[in-house]
């Protein structure tokens, strides 16, 4: 089925999720590449759209997060890690 996303990106789907695999692409070049689309989203929802936001929260509170798992957190801290030195 074709899909229009609103920034008018068109795209095909066979399932009913509303999300644009060409704008999940742009977030995932924009922020923390390595993360899978759920985390990313997580820490979207959550305001946390940057490396100095990331560096606020602990872990167990982003582990509280909708979409954020176990295999989340190494990534996110190698992230911070690699950033910081």
């Amino acid at each position: 089925m074709q899909k229009t996303c609103s920034k008018g990106h068109q795209f095909n789907k066979t399932s009913a999720c509303p999300v644009c695999p060409i704008c999940e692409k742009e977030k995932e070049e924009f922020f923390i590449p390595k993360l899978s689309a759920p985390a990313r989203r997580a820490l979207e929802n959550a305001g946390i759209d940057s490396l100095e936001k990331l560096a606020t929260y602990s872990e167990k509170e982003l582990l509280k997060l909708h979409g954020i798992g176990k295999s989340a957190i190494p990534v996110l801290r190698g992230f911070l890690e690699e950033k910081v030195s």
